[in-house]
């Protein structure tokens, strides 16, 4: 049995998610990018890569990362470029997309060789947690003046536009797409290609996906352009666990499982949004706060429901735990980093990355 705490992703139920976004590409024309800032593993990348376009990134260590991987077509993004990191970007990139008109005038000239995009702020978005939000006041994430945009059409052949976040519905895609096309319509049939980025959760069981690619094709079809989507957490949903034991249990005012992982250091998103874990079925008479090893006070998986009292070196799976956990992962209070283990079609169980003490004490100076 291996030893927990250990991320285990299962390639069958990846694949499940894979097939719905190879149906997209082909019913709508869109390609589709892995967006690498929420999923990042590549020992899974020769089964993804089948099933998309390439990759796109946030940064250089992600660019090279794609390229290097996955292969396909390697799109960069930053929200600022460093002149000592500009040139290795364009060297492992297929697309390059600057954050803001004063980016893209001080390194066009640099990126002249490949195709070079702007991303655009439409100013409205799908998110309602501030933090999250990329049309929040005075947001430094694209630019959304039409007559500024305008004076460097001849600079670029692309728009990123990413304003969906944890957008299930379908009907607010298709409201939001309509306002980025009346904003930005003047523009968008003078560019070759528009990247509508993440956040749109097409690979949900109800998600009407027919009608998604139906309005894919008709924006693509309007404006003369390729459509790219950047899936994410689309990409790996349902995908993967977190396997965790229980050290320990006490009582104070609610039963209480401490287990060997921690959110702070293993599922931050938890913590940043103030989210529950999943864990299924959470059914049965016994509630237990879950709680991690950390000495964070507010270090909680959150409260469920199981069939039995638990017991010291029973084990939990935690639901849902592929996006936003191994790309955040960290060292906080050196708690053990969770391994990588891979479920493959065959059903063998294989563990693909360990981390170590060294790795803890090579993390700092």
């Amino acid at each position: 049995m291996i030893k927990t705490p250990y991320y285990l992703i299962d390639a069958s139920k990846l694949i499940r998610n894979l097939e719905k976004i190879a149906y997209v590409r082909e019913q709508s024309g869109a390609k589709a990018l892995l967006a690498l800032k929420c999923f990042a593993t590549w020992s899974v990348f020769d089964i993804m890569s089948g099933y998309m376009d390439g990759t796109t990134s946030s940064s250089l260590f992600e660019t090279r990362l794609g390229h290097e991987q996955f292969g396909g077509e390697t799109h960069a993004y930053s929200v600022a470029y460093d002149d000592n990191e500009i040139d290795d970007v364009i060297a492992h990139a297929d697309k390059i997309i600057f954050n803001s008109i004063s980016q893209l005038d001080r390194y066009a000239a640099k990126a002249a060789g490949i195709p070079r995009g702007l991303r655009l702020n439409p100013q409205v978005s799908s998110s309602s947690f501030d933090l999250a939000d990329p049309a929040r006041p005075f947001s430094r994430l694209g630019e959304w003046d039409t007559d500024k945009v305008e004076t460097v059409m001849d600079k670029i052949s692309g728009f990123m536009i990413h304003n969906n976040c944890e957008n299930k519905d379908f009907a607010l895609f298709d409201s939001l797409l309509a306002q980025i096309e009346e904003k930005f319509g003047s523009l968008l049939g003078r560019v070759d290609w528009v990247s509508l980025g993440g956040g749109i959760h097409f690979t949900e069981d109800d998600y009407p996906i027919d009608a998604f690619c139906a309005r894919l094709k008709a924006f693509s079809d309007r404006h003369g352009v390729q459509v790219y989507l950047e899936p994410g957490e689309a990409s790996i949903t349902g995908s993967t666990t977190l396997e965790v034991t229980v050290l320990d249990t006490l009582y104070n005012g609610k039963h209480l499982a401490i287990v060997d992982s921690s959110i702070e250091a293993h599922m931050l998103d938890l913590l940043i949004y103030r989210e529950s874990a999943k864990v299924s079925p959470n059914e049965g008479p016994h509630s237990y706060l879950i709680c991690g090893k950390s000495c964070l006070a507010g270090d909680i998986f959150g409260e469920f429901r199981f069939p039995a009292e638990l017991k010291v070196g029973d084990r939990i799976s935690f639901q849902d735990a592929a996006g936003y956990t191994m790309v955040k992962k960290n060292w906080f209070n050196g708690v053990k980093m969770p391994a990588i283990v891979i479920k493959d079609l065959d059903g063998n169980v294989r563990t693909v990355r360990e981390f170590t003490y060294a790795d803890y004490k090579q993390s700092l100076s």
